[in-house]
């Protein structure tokens, strides 16, 4: 369109013409004027007087105009500019006539635009207004939804409160109904019927809500108060009929009380109900119970006992069966025998194996059993099998106290000394008849590590009931045993050598009395080594080595003392380190005073026949330390004797040395071992002689 291409051209024109204008002023600028010709310049609305002209910025301007093509086109053709530019302003002319011309031409279609133009202004603003509707509308909108959202809130808030009151009301109702079904089992069924019980839990709970209730002062509570405490009634009542009758039912005679108190002990909720809501009947049912057990504990334990007295050994030591006792001491007429052996009384023997795990924890003897098959038991096994009776049913005991009564601590062992004390009474009054009148240590000792063992086992099952028995038993052992051993002590310390019979070499009985109870004690006590043991039996292995010295001096000879120490010094231990540990202060002790005589003893018999030999040899080393060897030059004739005597007689000196030897010792072990050491000592001697 004309108007579209219009303004394009002109102005692209007009360019043309302003270049080529001021490359033709920059031309007249460079050419000399003619003096008649005066140059009508056209600078334009230039200001050289401003501040703001910069020359500079004009030589940048026309540099610019002259690198343009028409402007080289023009100077290098030599136009006239002036003319040029009238031809400009011509065709600018032209151009401005076709251009109104095209306007005009396209009036119609302007004023067309200029209606649509308008009628565009109208619809935009009524979509102005529209949309300024909308936005209203939509402030409008936005408040309502923060108001729905605020509603929103609030209503969620009192949905939370409904449903949390609502879950509290609705368990308050539940807890508050009393379903038929708990009424007619409470009152109908009997307790041992696994609905009761759990109707009984149910019936605790709203015994106990109702208690809560009553402390709030809610009303509702006095709505089912009434049928709650009939029911409460009802229950305790048949729970009071039903233990009663359990309890009333260990009274028979032969009855296995532990069947009862398992059964008790499945229902023990039912002691729990009525601690909890009657303890007038909790209070009757436990006095029961207690007065029950402690009346059958203590008429078992009494009878038990009795019955075990008559398999005991009718043989027992008494005050006259001492260690250092003679054997053939006479008593008066009237007293009763003596035992067949006393070394019995000091001998361990069998008795030891009470104190194994298997025997420690057997079966409980059965008395009648024992004595229609004629058995007899020393005291020990008699002890052992009371006190596990005793263990064994103890444990049991409180185990049921604890759980069935819920108690626990101090008032655990009140209730259980309540059932047992008579009993535990009993014993400690049986045990001291005994052990005032009793002379049997090892009996004592074995039932003081009996003692120990058991209280090991009550404190690994972590029963805490019979400690305070286990430690009364033992304050009533320990000193009679310890009395028992310094009578022993003194019994020895006492002995008169004169008054024991005809000397004889071989080992005394009254050492081997002590061997062996030495022995017994030692590997005893080793398990629960204690120090006042210990120190006792030093004392006594200090009068029975002075007692054998006494009576190794009642032989006239050295060498029949030294084969008496030698002998009875062997026997001892031997005896020990059978029973004993080879470590023990009585085998270290024995052992050095058996080389120390046993030396001595090789010197002994080999002085009659090589006497003269040995004392040379020792002479001859004395007088070889002195430097004095020359003096050995003037015993050449006794010399002579020596080797012409040895050389004739020493084989029947050995041989009759090895008779003697095997005569005069009793263990044959001990002699070879004497034989052999006096042979080595004898082929030194020769050596060193040679």
């Amino acid at each position: 369109m004309a108007e579209d291409l219009l303004p394009g051209e002109a102005a692209a024109d007009i360019n043309t013409a302003g270049g080529s204008a001021t490359t033709a002023m920059a031309y007249l600028q460079d050419e000399k004027p003619d003096a008649d010709i005066v140059p009508a310049l056209n600078l334009g609305d230039l200001d050289i007087t401003t501040d703001e002209f910069i020359l500079d910025e004009v030589d940048i301007h026309i540099q610019a105009n002259l690198e343009d093509e028409l402007v080289k086109e023009a100077l290098k053709t030599g136009v006239d500019l002036r003319q040029y530019s009238k031809q400009v302003e011509a065709e600018l002319q032209r151009i401005e006539q076709a251009s109104i011309k095209d306007y005009i031409k396209e009036s119609q279609n302007i004023a067309s635009l200029h209606n649509q133009i308008t009628a565009c202004d109208s619809i935009l603003e009524r979509m102005e207004e529209m949309l300024s509707s909308f936005q209203s509308d939509l402030s409008s909108i936005s408040s309502e939804i923060q108001t729905l959202q605020q509603q929103s809130v609030s209503m969620s808030v009192r949905l939370k409160n409904r449903q949390a009151v609502r879950s509290q009301l609705s368990q308050l109702v539940d807890e508050l109904v009393v379903p038929s079904t708990m009424i007619s089992v409470i009152l109908d069924s009997p307790v041992t019927e696994q609905e009761f019980l759990e109707q009984l839990h149910e019936l605790n709970n709203k015994i106990n809500f109702a208690k809560e209730l009553s402390f709030r002062e809610t009303l509702a509570c006095a709505d089912i108060q009434d049928i709650v405490d009939r029911l409460k009634i009802k229950a305790v009542s048949k729970i009071r009929e039903f233990i009663l009758q359990k309890i009333y039912s260990f009274r028979k005679p032969m009855t296995n009380y532990q069947i009862p108190q398992n059964t008790l002990l499945k229902y023990r909720f039912f002691y729990q109900f009525l601690l909890a809501n009657e303890r007038t009947v909790a209070k009757e049912i436990r006095d029961e119970y207690v007065d029950t057990m402690s009346k059958i504990y203590y008429s078992y334990f009494k009878s038990y006992s009795s019955r075990l007295l008559k398999v005991q050994y009718e043989d027992v030591a008494d005050k006259d069966d001492l260690m250092g006792v003679e054997d053939t001491a006479k008593k008066g007429f009237f007293s009763k025998p003596s035992l067949k052996s006393r070394n019995t009384i000091f001998t361990l023997g069998q008795r030891g194996a009470v104190l194994s795990p298997a025997e420690l924890e057997a079966p409980i003897l059965i008395p009648h059993a024992a004595q229609r098959g004629d058995c007899r038991y020393p005291y020990e096994t008699l002890f052992r099998s009371q006190h596990y009776a005793l263990l064994d049913n103890g444990c049991r005991e409180y185990l049921f106290l604890s759980d069935f009564f819920m108690v626990a601590g101090n008032s655990a062992l009140d209730l259980f000394n309540s059932v047992m004390g008579k009993t535990l009474s009993m014993f400690l009054k049986n045990m001291l008849t005994y052990v005032s009148d009793c002379y049997d240590s090892i009996a004592i000792f074995l039932c003081i590590h009996i003692i120990l063992r058991f209280k090991a086992i009550t404190a690994k099952r972590n029963i805490p009931a019979l400690d305070k028995y286990w430690e009364a038993v033992l304050e009533m052992l320990w000193p009679r045993f310890e009395l028992i051993l310094e009578m022993n002590i003194q019994s020895i310390r006492n002995t008169d050598p004169q008054k024991l019979g005809v000397l004889d070499t071989r080992p005394h009985y009254i050492t081997r009395r002590y061997a062996e109870f030495s022995s017994a004690i030692v590997s005893i006590n080793q398990t629960f080594p204690n120090e006042r043991t210990n120190t006792l039996l030093g004392q006594l292995q200090i009068e029975v080595e002075n007692f054998v010295l006494k009576m190794a001096a009642e032989f006239p000879s050295r060498k029949d003392q030294l084969i008496f120490l030698i002998n009875n010094y062997d026997m001892m231990l031997g005896v020990l380190m059978e029973r004993a540990a080879d470590d023990s202060k009585e085998v270290e002790g024995f052992q050095q005073l058996l080389r120390a005589r046993t030396q001595e003893f090789i010197e002994e018999i080999l002085a009659p026949p090589f006497g003269g030999m040995i004392t040379f040899v020792k002479d001859s080393e004395a007088l070889m330390e002195k430097g004095q060897l020359d003096k050995l030059r003037n015993d050449e004739v006794r010399i002579t004797q020596l080797v012409r005597g040895f050389s004739s007689t020493w084989k029947q000196s050995v041989e009759a040395l090895s008779q003697d030897v095997m005569r005069s010792f009793t263990n044959f072990k001990n002699g070879t071992s004497i034989i052999q050491g006096a042979l080595t000592q004898l082929i030194q001697f020769y050596h060193v002689f040679h």
